[in-house]
């Protein structure tokens, strides 16, 4: 019987890996056999993450840090390249959902903490990434998107989510094909209706008085009757696209919503 690991060897480096997607897909790679860089804002959460990591007896270190700082994304990398001395995966998951109101009545250091954290953030794990991967003879990037501003446009007062998460899919589709010729694949993952954290953490204000009426009596997730998907099912994903088996994909945004973006798009 084959008990090889897929990813046995490998460094992979997941932020937001103290709750939700990031937690699910950093426990998953590290079973896979990857030493896992657990980076989040929250000490006591990341610190959990790697307890179960190493009880379980994966290996990972936990880094304290903000995806929107420049310099904390550098001493991250630095950290990594001390700590393990390669970089094959990078997993850039971490997001917020900000505001959602009537454009009007959000303010602009809102919408920008949004940008900040979405958007460059995104740039900020990459772009520092690149020059450890680069010393690979293959990567993987995989980012967290959604299905809102790539599929579904129905969630009104989320202007400011959807478009860094509209970004994120043209910031893969770009980097694909600036990274090809380092054999480094970049991908993004589009969840939909999935239970984490980040629900729990939205702020929203007055979105009902801007909202377009639409009924779904069974629910907006199809394939099971309204219910959502869980983080552990995006980490699946997550390990496809890191693996060997995703060799010839990137570029491409998978949407994983159960169906609800071709019901409500």
């Amino acid at each position: 019987m084959n008990t090889e690991k897929e990813l046995e060897g490998r460094v992979a480096f997941v932020t937001g890996a103290g709750s939700g997607i990031g937690k699910a897909a950093a426990l998953l790679l590290a079973k896979e056999g990857a030493k896992v860089v657990a980076v989040s804002r929250t000490d006591d959460e990341i610190n959990q993450t790697v307890r179960e990591i190493q009880e379980a007896g994966g290996e990972a270190v936990a880094i304290t840090a903000d995806i929107a700082k420049d310099e904390d994304m550098r001493l991250a990398y630095a950290q990594t390249e001390r700590q393990y001395g390669r970089l094959d995966i990078v997993f850039a998951n971490a997001g917020i959902n900000g505001v959602w109101a009537p454009l009007e009545e959000i303010e602009l250091e809102e919408w920008q903490k949004t940008i900040d954290i979405n958007l460059t953030g995104t740039f900020l794990t990459v772009k520092h990434a690149l020059p450890l991967l680069k010393k690979g003879e293959k990567g993987s990037i995989i980012i967290t998107a959604s299905v809102n501003g790539t599929r579904i446009f129905t969630n009104t007062g989320s202007t400011a989510y959807s478009t860094t998460k509209a970004a994120q899919v043209a910031f893969t589709q770009m980097m694909a094909l600036e990274l090809a010729k380092h054999k480094i694949r970049v991908n993004v993952v589009c969840p939909g209706a999935i239970k984490t954290e980040i629900e729990e953490s939205a702020d929203r204000r007055n979105i009902d008085q801007i909202k377009e009426p639409a009924e779904f009596p069974e629910g907006t997730v199809p394939l099971t009757d309204g219910e959502p998907g869980k983080s552990e099912q995006v980490a699946d994903l997550v390990l496809f696209l890191a693996s060997d088996r995703a060799s010839h994909i990137t570029g491409t945004p998978v949407w994983i919503d159960g169906g609800e973006s071709l019901l409500v798009g």
